[in-house]
């Protein structure tokens, strides 16, 4: 059986720092990059603080997207890399999924979206299409929320059931009548998304008059952002689904050419 860590204290000649704020700023200061990755005992390490306070700070800075949490480590989250102004455009992946996004647009006269997951609502990157575009009303930087999106579902799918509830804690809204409201019932939804390998649907439940159909980008830490299509109320979104798989897993063969993706997280 695995030993319960214990306590390790700070050096003998160094106080604690007396104050919450001063704890989590050495602890933001020991991620000195964007792509610095530090497990706790490093973060411990760095930072002089016991390993229990360092654990229970990070998960707050995690909670508040001030960090990244998987099992490779902490990083800087959101909120840390949108102040350092690195996180706002994602440039790579767009430009790894640009092609994709037109080409699937071409192939089906659809609208192909790009989002990334930030908290509990996707964030649209991208968005191409032809005259149906004006239809759909979403808008490159625009929101919607997560667990009412095709997007926003496909990579909820890939993420532990702990993160869902932390993400939804506040409470799920309402958009329309077909919204799902209910952790239960979304767990429910993911687990479905996960026995069709990753392909999520909606239809009617962000804006009544939209159906779509996506696909997450896959890393080695999970999802890293998702593809859609979209079209009306009575788009057949199983002829086109397909083709959504595909180009979702081009994309994440270009920004990770020799990362196979995790499995699915249990529910």
């Amino acid at each position: 059986m695995p030993v319960a860590a214990t306590e390790t204290g700070p050096s003998p000649n160094r106080t604690l720092p007396p104050s919450m704020v001063e704890r989590m700023t050495l602890i933001l200061d020991a991620f000195d990059a964007p792509s610095t990755r530090l497990t706790l005992e490093q973060v411990a390490h760095a930072t002089r603080l016991p390993r229990s306070t360092a654990h229970r700070i990070l998960d707050q800075l995690v909670r508040l997207q001030w960090l990244s949490h998987s099992p490779f480590g902490y990083a800087l989250g959101t909120r840390a890399l949108r102040l350092g102004g690195t996180g706002g455009n994602h440039l790579e992946l767009r430009e790894a999924a640009a092609a994709v996004l037109h080409e699937l647009q071409l192939r089906t006269g659809m609208v192909a979206h790009l989002a990334i997951l930030d908290g509990a609502e996707v964030r649209y990157l991208d968005k191409v299409g032809g005259r149906f575009a004006a239809v759909v009303p979403s808008r490159v930087g625009g929101r919607a929320p997560a667990q009412c999106t095709a997007l926003g579902k496909a990579m909820l799918a890939w993420l532990p059931a702990e993160q869902i509830e932390d993400r939804f804690r506040p409470g799920i809204g309402r958009r329309t009548s077909r919204t799902i409201c209910d952790l239960v019932t979304l767990h429910r939804e993911l687990g479905r998304i996960r026995d069709r390998n990753g392909l999520a649907f909606e239809r009617g439940e962000c804006f009544s008059e939209i159906s779509c159909v996506a696909a997450a980008i896959r890393g080695p830490e999970g999802p890293e952002a998702a593809i859609s299509l979209v079209g009306d109320a009575h788009t057949a979104l199983e002829r086109v689904a397909p083709l959504v798989v595909v180009a979702a897993r081009q994309v994440a063969r270009q920004l990770y050419p020799m990362v196979r993706p995790r499995t699915a997280e249990p529910a």
